[in-house]
C-alpha cells in the first residue's frame, strides 16, 4: 500500500513544520516525515538553545498563529550593543530610535517547538513519526519514497518532496547532492548565566580574537550565551570546572553586566559554513539547514530558514490557484532564483563577519574598530545594520 499525498515534507523541525502549517489551509494533503519521536525531540540539547527572532520572523509567526502562545515567554531585544574586546570601537542600536517596540525577541527553542507542534495538528497534515527515508525515486508526475517506520517499510508518494531534514540531510545524501563546506576551526559553547546587573533587554555581541561572543537576554538577570572559541580552547574549557569557565567567560565579556554565574553546564557545537551545490532535483527541493547552515554570529539561521518556507508557501499557493503542478521543474526553478539573492547576502554577510572579527591582525583590527565607530556615528549606516538585525532583507 502506498500513502498518497500532494506534498511530503521530510523533517518535522521548526522550518519543515512551519511550511506545513503555512499550507494547512491550501487544500493540499500534506505528509510530514520526522525521524525522532516526541520524547527524543523534547529531550534534545538543541531544544534548549536560545533563538534570536527577528521582527520579520515574529510577523511571520503571527500569520501561523504561533506567536501569541509564546509571546509571554519571549524576551524583547530593545537594544543591541556591539563591541570589540580590547579596543574602543563599539556601536549601539535602540528600538526606540527606530520607532519600534523591539528589534527582535529571544525565545528558548523548546517553547517555540511546542507551539508549532500544536498548530501541526491539522486535518490536512499527517505526521509520520518516527520514520526515516531509506529510498526515493522520481517519476514524471510523482515522487515515491520508502520509509522505515518502526519494524516495517512503507511507501509514500507526492507531487513534491521538501527536504527540510537539517544539516545532515538524508534527502541530500540520497540524491548525492554535494556541498561546499568552510571549516571555521571554531566551536560554539552554549550555556546560560545569571548576571549581577539587569540586562535591560540588551543583546550583546562582543568580538574577541577567538571569535564572537553573544549574550542574549532571557529573564531579568539571565542571559543565553553563545561563546565562539577555537576547537582547542573549547575542548580545554569544557573539561574545566564551573569556576574556571566563569572566570574565562568574565574575562572575555567584561563587566558590562557585572559579575556572572553559570546556570547550566556548557555544551560545545563545532561550527562550519555548509551550502548544498544545488537546491533542486527532480520533484525535490531543499530548504533550511538541509540547504544552508551558517555561523551563529548574527543569529540568522532560523530566520533564514523560515524565509525559505515563507516564500515557498506563497509560491505554492499561487501555483495551486492557477491549477499548476507544484512539482513542475520550471515552477521550482523560479523559486530557487527568487531565494538566491537573500541567501547569498546573508551567507556572505555572516561569513564576512566571522573572518574579519575572528582575526587579531593589526590592519584588520584597526579597520573593524573604525567600522564600529562609523556605524555608531552615521545614521544611514546604522539604519542598514538595524534593518539587517530586524530581518528585513532583500525580500522585505
Amino acid at each position: 500500500m502506498t500513502m498518497e499525498f500532494d506534498l511530503l515534507i521530510v523533517g518535522g523541525g521548526l522550518v519543515g513544520s512551519s511550511l506545513a502549517i503555512k499550507l494547512a489551509d491550501s487544500g493540499l494533503k500534506i505528509g510530514v516525515i520526522e525521524a525522532q519521536n516526541e520524547a527524543e525531540r523534547t529531550s534534545s540539547p538543541a531544544s534548549l538553545r536560545a533563538l534570536a527572532l527577528s521582527r520579520s520572523t515574529v510577523q511571520n509567526l503571527q500569520t501561523m498563529n504561533v506567536w501569541e502562545p509564546i509571546r509571554k515567554e519571549a524576551t524583547p531585544i530593545k537594544h543591541i550593543h556591539v563591541s570589540d574586546k580590547g579596543h574602543f570601537g563599539k556601536t549601539r542600536i535602540n528600538a526606540k530610535d527606530k520607532g519600534v517596540e523591539a528589534l527582535g525577541y529571544v525565545v528558548v527553542a523548546k517553547v517555540l517547538e511546542k507551539a508549532i507542534d500544536l498548530e501541526l495538528r491539522h486535518p490536512s497534515i499527517t505526521l509520520i513519526s518516527p520514520a526515516r527515508v531509506i529510498a526515493l525515486k522520481a517519476g514524471p508526475d510523482r515522487i515515491c519514497v520508502t520509509l522505515k517506520h518502526g519494524e516495517e517499510n512503507i511507501t509514500a508518494s507526492a507531487r513534491l518532496l521538501i527536504g527540510a531534514d537539517g544539516a545532515n540531510s538524508t534527502i541530500r545524501s540520497l540524491l548525492k547532492i554535494g556541498q561546499k563546506t568552510r571549516e571555521y576551526g571554531q566551536t560554539a559553547i552554549i550555556t546560560e548565566v545569571r548576571t549581577q546587573k539587569d540586562h535591560d533587554f540588551t543583546a550583546y555581541e562582543r568580538f574577541t580574537t577567538t571569535g564572537p561572543l553573544a549574550f542574549l537576554p532571557l529573564d531579568r538577570r539571565t542571559c543565553s550565551v553563545v561563546w565562539t572559541q577555537t576547537h582547542e580552547n573549547a575542548d580545554a574549557l569544557l573539561k574545566q570546572g564551573k569556576l574556571a569557565v566563569e572566570a574565562a567567560l568574565q574575562l572575555a565579556f567584561g563587566y558590562w553586566l557585572g559579575e556572572i554565574e553559570l546556570l547550566s553546564k556548557p555544551a560545545g557545537f563545532p561550527l562550519k559554513l555548509i551550502r548544498a551545490d544545488r537546491m533542486l532535483d527532480e520533484r525535490v527541493l531543499l530548504i533550511g539547514n538541509a540547504m544552508h547552515q551558517i555561523h551563529p554570529v548574527a543569529g540568522q539561521g532560523f530566520n533564514l530558514g523560515l524565509r525559505d518556507a515563507e516564500l515557498l508557501a506563497d509560491r505554492i499557493k499561487t501555483q495551486i490557484a492557477f491549477d499548476g503542478d507544484i512539482g513542475d521543474p520550471e515552477f521550482l526553478k523560479h523559486y530557487v532564483s527568487a531565494r538566491k539573492e537573500d541567501l547569498d547576502k546573508v551567507i556572505t554577510f555572516t561569513d564576512g563577519l566571522v573572518r574579519i572579527f575572528s582575526n587579531d591582525l593589526l590592519p584588520l583590527s584597526v579597520a573593524r574598530n573604525l567600522a564600529l565607530v562609523v556605524l555608531d556615528r552615521f545614521p544611514a549606516a546604522k539604519r542598514l545594520l538595524a534593518r539587517h538585525a530586524m530581518g528585513y532583507g532583500v525580500n522585505h
